[in-house]
């Protein structure tokens, strides 16, 4: 159990009194039961592929069994879903089950456990990664080490926004972001800027990137964390920017820059072509790590010129093509586990796979993107119709659990058959700030397919199904949509009501 913190004074930022989350109280928010919530969840529609659908509605199915309201000593201001796996609430699991959250936020909000965790916000920004669900207290002291991270909730932030229009949900949240990240700059960085991590706090635990790091940086600068700092302070000058915080916007553009420099000029391995830790001598770590990934999520950290060199990786069955893609550290790397994965030296994650396919994304590689979601999802169903579950992690080279894998963790695991399915295997995606959506069609089909009531922005909704010679969408809330395919790109404006357009 947690010890009670010491009190000792500590500076406190500003920007914290702006956190409006701190002074809430909850309220109470009933919720649909499952069966009502599934006529507003959208609907994929797949004939030729029913096992998918099936595992999809039942990702939802478990969702909803682990959906909680804050308990009364708590502190906590808003319903969230729980992991199903601890009585505590994570960050990094919050910020990745959100993602797949964002898909049902007509019938819940999944931003409840991230508005739990600005609750907890302390007066110089801290929050810990870990809070008890009873009682609301911090499991770690803030200065510990392990005791805060991944840094990631600020791009989380950024996809809800971007796949939302919500804006007013920007304006919330902004200050409690900023002052987090201001925390996390002043605590865990080195004097060049970079920044550091540890097993736990990164949350890829046992890998053996950095020596004995589990509980300690070793003294090491860790890529994910640098990186993650990178991606945080480019989408917080954005959020600065709309906001109209232009001083704000100018200070995270200079971090940004400079740890854009940095990254490039410490932590690139020519000689292993990719992105590495680097320990206090400036030797490279031996192991590649797909925390390394996390670098495609800024499309201006990696020069062009390093970028086919550092993709080719996830195209290289030594490296991370396996039979399960993709492996959370690289076969040819020192302490990879070709067995069961052992948790992070090997072992398939849907978390790091949603990264990476992000990652893919943003850097323009949909066909890549497509392939290796088609199997990890694949991979995913098979595990299911021989364990009736889903899993923490998997096998990389066989299909089957990893080890150790928690049982059905609704949280991470969601993201396999709901959002990687829609966006990555059927290739669905929004911006609707800028009221576009996008549909990469690279699913081979006889029968039409795609899905049905996709939310768009606040209240909007989607049909989008086709087949080789005809697509067909109905909206009541017009867009721009640009479609893909292996061969050639198409953009067209779609008015509300019903449009059939002609592929041939």
């Amino acid at each position: 159990m947690p010890q009670p913190h010491p009190k000792f004074e500590r500076p406190s930022d500003p920007l914290v009194a702006q956190n409006p989350f701190r002074q809430q109280a909850y309220t109470v928010q009933p919720w649909p039961a499952f069966e009502a919530a599934r006529a507003v969840l959208p609907q994929p529609i797949l004939p030729e592929q029913p096992k998918w659908v099936a595992l999809y509605w039942r990702a939802w199915e478990l969702a909803w069994q682990n959906l909680c309201q804050p308990q009364a000593a708590s502190g906590f201001v808003a319903n969230y879903l729980g992991a199903a796996t601890d009585d505590y609430l994570f960050m990094g699991d919050s910020a990745f089950m959100s993602q797949f959250g964002l898909y049902g936020r007509r019938a819940f909000n999944f931003m409840g456990n991230l508005d739990n965790l600005y609750a907890k916000q302390h007066d110089d920004g801290f929050i810990c990664r870990q809070i008890g669900l009873a009682t609301g207290e911090d499991f770690f002291y803030p200065f510990d080490p392990n005791g805060t991270g991944p840094n990631i909730l600020a791009w989380v932030e950024w996809r809800h926004y971007r796949f939302t229009g919500d804006d007013g949900r920007l304006e919330k949240v902004f200050a409690p972001l900023v002052a987090y990240h201001r925390w996390c700059r002043a605590n865990r960085t080195w004097p060049n800027g970079l920044y550091w991590a540890t097993g736990h706090s990164s949350g890829l635990s046992n890998q053996p990137r950095v020596p004995n790091s589990s509980t300690h940086h070793r003294h090491w600068t860790w890529v994910d964390a640098s990186m993650q700092a990178a991606l945080n302070s480019l989408v917080l000058a954005q959020m600065a920017v709309l906001l109209n915080q232009e001083a704000l916007a100018d200070e995270l553009e200079q971090e940004h820059s400079l740890l854009v420099e940095r990254i490039n000029k410490h932590l690139w391995n020519e000689a292993a072509q990719f992105y590495q830790d680097v320990d206090p001598d400036g030797r490279f770590s031996p192991v590649k790590s797909i925390a390394a990934y996390w670098g495609m999520l800024d499309s201006s950290l990696i020069p062009e010129k390093r970028l086919e060199l550092f993709v080719q990786a996830l195209r290289e069955n030594w490296a991370f093509k396996l039979p399960h893609r993709v492996p959370s550290q690289s076969a040819d790397s020192e302490g990879y586990n070709s067995d069961t994965g052992h948790y992070w030296r090997g072992a398939v994650w849907p978390s790091t796979n949603f990264v990476v396919l992000r990652g893919l994304r943003q850097m323009g590689q949909h066909g890549l993107a497509h392939e290796i979601g088609l199997n990890h999802l694949t991979n995913v169903v098979e595990v299911y119709d021989q364990t009736g579950a889903f899993w923490e992690n998997y096998a990389p080279e066989t299909a089957a659990p990893g080890s150790p894998a928690a049982r059905d963790p609704i949280g991470m695991s969601g993201l396999s058959p709901v959002a990687i399915l829609l966006e990555d295997v059927i290739g669905l995606s929004v911006d609707w700030p800028q009221r576009r959506v996008f549909w990469d069609r690279r699913l081979v089909s006889e029968q039409p397919y795609g899905v049905q009531n996709y939310p768009l922005g606040p209240d909007g909704t989607l049909s989008i199904v086709a087949d080789a010679a005809k697509l067909v969408l109905t909206t009541d809330a017009p867009f721009t949509l640009t479609l893909r395919d292996a061969h050639q790109s198409m953009q067209t404006a779609v008015p509300g009501g019903t449009t059939e357009i002609d592929l041939e």
